[in-house]
């Protein structure tokens, strides 16, 4: 699934390629497309015809465009990537893509936004914008959150961030520290890739309890996130496959840079020994024993 780099990634292109056009009329194919959005998709595509993209805006790894319909109050076109979502920008003359499940022609006569989803487990649905919960500073997501979103925290890159107040919450965690970084309500935008390599980058195990670390070892952990976050969004998020692109299908190469996720049987770039890899919440958890030692387990 993607993370907040490769979303992002996305975010930015969309910045680019769509805000501030007209949607002449929106196109949706097949019926789970729309099953976010309990109005129905005649009722979207009616909604988001005539409709000003004002912003492309992004939490964690959740994703909208800030629409001003003629005839409505602001909304939030809310989309959910899924496993395999991909958002494109083609010129209507383009072939269609095999997976191509929704796209929106602009009165401009420009180029299309094309929804193409491989695995069908994203979709699009209209929200409503409320005031940021979080406390926000003015000027960020001056539009609002959109409701499907409300109940997610703040990310590492966003100005809303509270380092504090987010050690604060995972210490009072008695749970291990893999499990609070992959939880969206404590923090959002870290996922599976990027819990690896920053926990790596901090010298932790995962199943190290969170509340049996320090303070400064969460803030280490935290500000590790941000930065192999960062760093990831440089080089245009992680592509381990033609799912995660660009708005113009253009793939990340973060990959590359990765220390431990994904090099099981490497050696670890700070010490030489072979990363290893555990099975970890359905998923797999990569970590070097030597630099990452396992917590003593009491008898």
């Amino acid at each position: 699934m993607p993370e907040l780099p490769e979303v992002e990634v996305v975010r930015r292109g969309l910045s680019d390629h769509v805000v501030g056009r007209t949607v002449a009329r929106a196109v949706l194919t097949g019926s789970r497309v729309a099953r976010r959005h309990a109005a129905g998709p005649t009722d979207l595509t009616d909604r988001v015809a005539g409709a000003r993209i004002l912003a492309a805006d992004r939490r964690g790894k959740y994703l909208w465009l800030v629409l001003a319909p003629p005839e409505d109050d602001t909304l939030a076109l809310v989309v959910h990537l899924g496993m395999s979502g991909q958002l494109l920008v083609q010129h209507a003359a383009a072939a269609p893509e095999k997976h191509l499940h929704a796209r929106f022609d602009f009165t401009d006569g420009g180029p299309q936004l094309r929804f193409v989803d491989q695995r069908t487990f994203g979709g699009l649905a209209l929200a409503e914008l409320h005031a940021d919960q979080r406390g926000a500073p003015d000027g960020v997501h001056v539009h609002g959150i959109p409701a499907p979103v409300l109940h997610i925290a703040p990310d590492p890159l966003e100005p809303a961030f509270d380092r504090a107040g987010t050690v604060r919450r995972m210490r009072s965690r008695d749970s291990e520290v893999k499990r609070v970084l992959l939880d969206q309500s404590v923090v959002s935008g870290i996922g599976n890739i990027y819990a690896d390599e920053a926990l790596w980058r901090a010298g932790v195990h995962g199943r190290r309890s969170a509340s049996a670390l320090t303070r400064p070892a969460l803030g280490r952990v935290l500000d590790h996130a941000a930065e192999v976050m960062r760093e990831a969004l440089g080089q245009g998020g992680t592509s381990f496959d033609a799912l995660y692109v660009n708005v113009n299908g253009a793939s990340g190469y973060f990959d590359r840079s990765l220390a431990v996720y994904g090099q099981t049987g490497r050696p670890c770039p700070r010490c030489g020994t072979p990363v290893l890899r555990e099975q970890f919440m359905n998923r797999s958890s990569h970590f070097c024993p030597r630099c990452q030692p396992r917590p003593r387990v009491s008898r």
